[in-house]
């Protein structure tokens, strides 16, 4: 779970393969009043139903196979909502999993040029910032995208569950420290420029302030190879 706001991890759970992904909902620290952005594979109306009984709000993708009865429908849209209305789930199992509305929210995304059709129990807030909110869902691909390119965790050097939750858990606190470095800092630097300049300098002695606004980039690069440094490499897992 990835916290948009501060830019890091909020929470972190492994399991084996073979464990469907929307089992993690059971396990997350829900918070009252906070937003919980998932994409369709957690459309789970049982447990999302739980995450509206805890008075906090999700937006998530809808099914294509959805059955509903719109019960309210919102006129004068904003640009880009084709629909904002309020639905009654009629399946069977689904009406028992969630028995109260429900809100649905059709947006047309000019960029990509289709069609998203979100469901949510945040029935105060524009629909506008319903599909902004789950356009921020991206936020956590991108981040398993810089950790797999930038910390060097796209392959394991172990391959116990121990050995694997060692190197994936190093990854994430090291994510976390260099975030935390550049806000309290304010470095005007990237991630990857902060990972790079502290990769190349493990056993310098200068003071941080000092050492990140001496180095350039280019120097850095040039130390630390075509690949970026490798946080992993002097490890045995």
């Amino acid at each position: 779970m990835y916290d948009v706001e501060t830019q890091v991890p909020a929470f972190i759970h492994i399991t084996e393969a073979k464990i469907n992904d929307v089992k993690a909902m059971d396990v997350i620290p829900y918070e009252s009043g906070s937003f919980y952005v998932f994409d369709r594979a957690y459309n789970d109306y049982h447990r999302l139903y739980k995450i509206h009984m805890m008075d906090s709000f999700f937006v998530v993708r809808a099914k294509t196979n959805i059955k509903a009865k719109v019960l309210k429908w919102k006129r004068r849209l904003p640009k880009n909502i084709q629909s904002d209305c309020e639905i009654e789930l009629t399946g069977f199992y689904t009406q028992k999993s969630y028995p109260e509305t429900i809100r649905l929210v059709r947006f047309w995304d000019e960029e990509d040029e289709r069609e998203f059709i979100y469901l949510t129990n945040a029935k105060h807030i524009p629909a506008l910032q319903v599909a902004e909110l789950y356009k921020n869902r991206w936020q956590v691909e991108l981040f398993f995208k810089w950790l797999k390119q930038h910390l060097k965790i796209k392959k394991f050097w172990g391959t116990s569950e121990n050995a694997v939750k060692i190197q994936v858990y190093s990854a994430i606190i090291a994510y976390c420290l260099v975030a935390i470095m550049q806000h309290d800092m304010k470095l005007d630097r990237s991630t990857y420029e902060v990972l790079q300049i502290l990769g190349i300098s493990l056993t310098d002695k200068t003071p941080l302030r000092e050492l990140f606004s001496k180095t350039k980039f280019n120097d850095v690069k040039g130390q630390s190879g075509l690949d970026g440094p490798n946080l992993f490499s002097n490890y045995n897992f």
